[in-house]
């Protein structure tokens, strides 16, 4: 991924396309993590880059409202077949209507938004005291798949980058010249899940990077993906996690 993500809209818009099988493929939130923004307290709360409803869903809890705010229609419209109201526009750009909330969210979403505007924008909105959450998910192999995996990649697809990766630390740059939040904390959710080779190869082509290949190019890359996984005995362990942070309103 680029440096400047949010610049490259081609691939921010591109999962829209494909909208359905991100429903099905993306990860949710881990319960613990749910558990901790429920924990808050909050009442109301704006999930935003909500995509198809997967953070919105689960925080719709007795007495918790929530808003979604998605830039694409056809996200927005299976994120409301799972009963979330959702808003279609660009966060950064969003006619909030001085509306306040006490918990905003953002999952694997918010290095789509220019990171200036939209951490402005999160401090308009949230109450004092209120907590912006930001999530990135990641996974990663045991060292001789990860190997495979990136040999394949090095030939087939040099420039794609999700297949097995850690968090980055750079998701934290914005904070610390923001007055209007308190020095952030993070958390990391570990998990382990048995993952087989086709569930795999589902999520690697929700994948903006992946995406962004010629299309029988990606199906030639995906395939070689699953011949790795097959050879490995076609279901695998992936180390799973969420990388959090969590920042709140002064």
């Amino acid at each position: 991924m680029s440096l400047d993500p949010h610049l490259n809209r081609l691939r921010a818009h591109s999962f829209g396309s494909i909208a359905e099988q991100y429903d099905r493929f993306r990860p949710p939130l881990p319960d613990a993590a749910i558990d901790d923004l429920l924990a808050l307290g909050p009442s109301e709360v704006l999930d935003v880059g909500c995509g198809t409803g997967k953070v919105a869903a689960a925080l719709r809890a007795p007495g918790v409202h929530v808003l979604g705010i998605e830039a694409d229609e056809r996200m927005a419209a299976l994120a409301r077949s799972h009963g979330v109201p959702v808003e279609v526009a660009k966060f950064e750009n969003w006619a909030d209507r001085g509306r306040q909330f006490d918990l905003a969210t953002s999952a694997d979403a918010w290095h789509w938004l220019d990171p200036e505007r939209g951490i402005a924008k999160a401090a308009d909105v949230l109450w004092p005291g209120g907590t912006l959450a930001l999530f990135w998910s990641f996974q990663t192999f045991d060292d001789d798949l990860n190997d495979a995996l990136a040999a394949m990649y090095r030939k087939y697809a040099p420039d794609c980058t999700t297949h097995s990766y850690e968090p980055y630390q750079a998701q934290t740059e914005p904070f610390p010249a923001v007055p209007e939040f308190e020095p952030i904390r993070t958390r990391t959710y570990r998990w382990d899940e048995q993952i087989t080779a086709a569930d795999w190869t589902g999520l690697l082509g929700t994948f903006s990077d992946h995406l962004a290949l010629r299309p029988e190019r990606r199906i030639r890359v995906l395939e070689k993906v699953a011949g790795v996984l097959d050879d490995f005995g076609g279901t695998v362990t992936a180390h799973r996690g969420t990388y959090a942070v969590y920042a709140t309103r002064r």
